[in-house]
């Protein structure tokens, strides 16, 4: 048996893992589909560890997070073997706890395997010399749209190159079908356009070393203007995140520009509308502007109270780190990879039956390389409750300008940070 599962081991590319993993319960914490595709994972893992036994805990989103935040204080106790930890709060954990979690280099983790996953998933979860997590699923955003809405308007999606361009294309979707909306942001409670936009033209609350407030530059500027814009053209709905999903199961609501990962949403929460969505790349600023940015994801860290490490890091190259395990989730619950080698697999380039036979995922991940990173840094939740706050009073027109909303926003953030505005 230990010959076996040496050669297993070798075969996933284990390297210089000081123990292997031979048998023992690894319990993982997530939330949701995410936790459903790591389920999915577990039988081909155990085709390769078959004395492993994966127990994944699905406890909702803020749940995971409170929970593992509360262990962490506590020295460990109470936490699983390996955490879900989305990568806009993943430095609230290192700089808060820098002991709760195993450096992955200790447990093989290489310079090349780091290799295998673009920078910008790799960026706050990497502190000096420490691996804490190994990067899971991306968010590169697209724009999800309802074919036969834009189809009856006469839009074609490949001629909407600029925001200025979707606007257009909004209000002729709109008069076209009585009802419907272009697209929905949730301005009470996310700035997800403001961070997708400013990520895409490389701005965003914080430099990319994390010591200097940004939020008010210039590409931010234009980012939050163009918000306005598009609000104020009447293109975009307010809707929180069950309501988005309402809209496009009613069929009132033509658009939604989201992660990569709202494809699996879409496909199972309106499984009615098989054949009506297609996908394009976002929009930009500038006829020939960046279309590229990313909007979540996530990633696995391995707890130093776990009692079976080796056996979590198997678990973790194998979902992670193979093509076969990333493309399980990908297919089946709409995870979309970090790891850039699936961009190859042959069920990327496939077309889907419910994208009209697109190739929805070739679209969407060729951008993944484009991406620029962005820092969360530990103080993203004080600038994300920020943020919001001064775009809600922007859009009610409470500021004269977006750079008088932005400067108002860096100052608050220094404030409640310490850190300075660049």
């Amino acid at each position: 048996m230990r010959t076996t599962l040496i050669c297993a081991a070798l075969a996933l590319g284990l390297g210089s893992a000081p123990a292997l993993a031979q048998s023992g319960e690894i319990t993982i914490w997530s939330w949701n589909i995410a936790a459903s595709s790591l389920k999915a994972t577990v039988a081909g893992f155990n085709k390769q560890y078959p004395d492993v036994k994966v127990t994944v805990q699905d406890l909702g989103n803020q749940p995971t997070y409170d929970k593992s935040i509360a262990g962490c204080a506590a020295g460990g106790v109470g936490l699983p073997d390996i955490v879900s930890i989305e990568n806009g709060e993943a430095e609230n954990y290192w700089s808060q706890f820098p002991d709760c979690f195993v450096d992955l280099h200790t447990l093989g983790y290489t310079a090349d395997d780091q290799k295998k996953f673009p920078d910008f998933k790799r960026t706050e979860l990497e502190v000096g010399d420490k691996a804490y997590a190994m990067p899971w699923d991306s968010g590169p955003v697209a724009a999800f749209y309802r074919r036969d809405f834009y189809e009856k308007a006469g839009v074609d999606p490949a001629s909407i190159k600029t925001w200025d361009d979707f606007i257009a294309a909004g209000k002729k979707v709109q008069a076209a079908n009585p009802g419907v909306t272009m697209t929905n942001a949730d301005f009470n409670g996310d700035t997800e356009f403001f961070r997708m936009i400013s990520n895409e033209q490389g701005c965003g609350y914080f430099a990319a070393d994390g010591q200097s407030i940004t939020v008010n530059q210039p590409k931010c500027v234009d980012t939050l203007a163009k918000i306005k814009d598009m609000k104020d053209a009447g293109i975009i709905s307010s809707a929180d995140w069950g309501t988005k999903i309402t809209n496009n199961t009613a069929s009132t609501v033509a658009t939604q520009v989201y992660g990569g990962w709202y494809e699996g949403t879409i496909r199972t929460e309106s499984a009615g509308e098989n054949g009506k969505w297609g996908v394009y790349l976002m929009p930009s600023l500038t006829a020939d502007g960046p279309r590229a940015a990313n909007l979540g994801g996530s990633s696995l860290a391995i707890t130093s109270a776990s009692k079976n490490k080796e056996a979590a890091y198997a678990y973790l190259k194998y979902t992670l780190e193979t093509n076969e395990g990333q493309i399980t989730m990908l297919r089946d619950f709409g995870l979309v990879p970090s790891l850039i080698s699936a961009l190859d697999d042959p069920y990327v380039s496939q077309g889907l039956p419910y994208w009209g036979g697109q190739a929805v995922w070739k679209d969407i991940l060729a951008t993944l390389p484009k991406v620029v990173p962005s820092r969360g840094t530990p103080f993203q939740s004080d600038a994300e409750i920020i943020m919001r706050a001064v775009q809600t009073k922007y859009l009610g027109g409470g500021y004269p300008d977006a750079k008088a909303a932005l400067d108002d926003a860096a100052s608050q953030i220094a404030s409640a940070t310490g850190l300075p505005i660049k």
